[in-house]
């Protein structure tokens, strides 16, 4: 005999989660499957270990998708506001990083714990190292095959995320679904991702690891004003995450290092009115002083004072601080992604129930669509607003 429930939830992540709860408390028999043995494991690792667990900015502006209405309507219905006073009531202590950025004061555990006590107290029931061998339409319903035995359940719930961190069992399992049963799926790439650099380049940033500052960064149509860190392999730091999202290979990072600076103006006054310093001393003032000396090396102008610059090498000097021009060789992929960019395509899927077209027994949340956050809390308000929609309209 098959065990019969209301709604099985694929997928014991954020959106999951929050979905499972929600529609417990609509009054469903809610079941929610997942092969990992813990559940919310991006949730344990996101944002250093302390989840950025939303922002309070969050706007249909904020993301990505070749349909960009479609998040209107679930961001509207659950706000950040409506997470924060859920944590609040579980008593879990938060900060304010950045302009609008929660993270939780010490661990995210109280974040997984939070949403496996609301399941429980929901009546949704969580099932874990559970492999799904097969789901098909039976009825008006679906019929699942699993590690644990048949199942029947009157929807169905893909909540499985993208391909970023393999390590924490992300797999294409929801696309495969997506694809049986007819849905699109755009191309998908690693987003929020750190860049990898071509020989010259990654041997200087390695010489750099660690040193991080403020730079405004512009590829595509994107420009973000945020921190850069050099690494062992290329260059990451929010900037860079940020602007992974627009890249594509073959192109290049526009960086400016000294953003609140006027680097011409200020070296063709100090050319008359501090002739003798050197430009590294005056760099060095500016920028992380291992940054300000490499980066001198790197322009020939380690000893060069500034009243020995001409009006050509201070032109130069201004470009390649204000408009460095960096061509990655690519990124670090999947393994090291925060997010998936590209997914289901969400034509065929309502915004308001996440139900498919025709098939109301089958529903997609939270990564697994393409709908694709910037950096800064976006994606977790996604994951939590889509999980509501769909678990109300149970």
């Amino acid at each position: 005999m098959a065990q019969t429930y209301d709604v099985v939830v694929i997928g014991a992540g954020a959106a999951g989660l929050m979905c499972a709860l929600t529609a417990g408390y609509e009054g469903r028999r809610v079941l929610v499957l997942d092969h990992a043995n813990k559940a919310g494991k991006k949730i344990l690792m996101s944002g250093g270990g302390r989840c950025n667990f939303t922002n309070l900015a969050t706007g249909p502006e904020h993301f990505f998708s070749a349909n960009p209405h479609f998040c209107i309507s679930a961001l509207k219905r659950y706000t950040p506001g409506h997470f924060v006073e859920l944590v609040e009531r579980h008593g879990i202590e938060h900060v304010e990083k950045a302009p609008g950025q929660l993270f939780c004061a010490d661990s995210a555990k109280p974040i997984v714990s939070m949403l496996l006590t609301e399941c429980e107290w929901a009546g949704a029931e969580v099932r874990l190292k559970t492999r799904i061998t097969s789901l098909e339409r039976r009825g008006e319903g679906m019929r699942l095959e699993t590690s644990s035995g048949a199942i029947d359940a009157g929807a169905v719930v893909i909540a499985t995320g993208g391909l970023s961190i393999p390590t924490m069992g992300a797999t294409g399992f929801g696309y495969d679904i997506a694809r049986q049963f007819g849905l699109g799926v755009t191309d998908t790439r690693a987003a929020l991702v750190p860049f990898t650099l071509t020989s010259q380049w990654r041997e200087r940033a390695a010489s750099l690891a660690g040193v991080s500052c403020s730079v405004t960064v512009e590829v595509g149509e994107g420009r973000y004003r945020e921190p850069m860190l050099f690494t062992h392999r290329g260059v990451s730091g929010p900037a860079m995450l940020q602007a992974s999202s627009h890249w594509q290979p073959g192109m290049a990072l526009s960086i400016d290092l000294l953003p609140d600076i006027d680097v011409a103006g200020e070296l063709a006054t100090l050319r008359h009115e501090a002739p003798k310093r050197h430009v590294s001393t005056w760099l060095g003032e500016r920028l992380p002083k291992r940054l300000a000396q490499a980066w001198c090396e790197w322009q020939g102008v380690t000893e060069k004072p500034l009243g020995a610059l001409s009006k050509r090498e201070v032109s130069r000097l201004d470009g390649e601080l204000k408009r460095w021009q960096l061509k990655p060789a690519g990124t670090e992929g999947w393994r090291t992604a925060e997010v998936t960019l590209g997914g289901v395509e969400t034509q065929a899927i309502s915004s308001k129930t996440f139900a498919v077209e025709g098939l109301p027994a089958l529903r997609f949340i939270g990564e697994a669509l393409d709908v694709t956050g910037q950096l800064g809390g976006f994606n977790f308000q996604w994951a939590w607003a889509s999980g509501v929609a769909c678990g109300q309209s149970m």
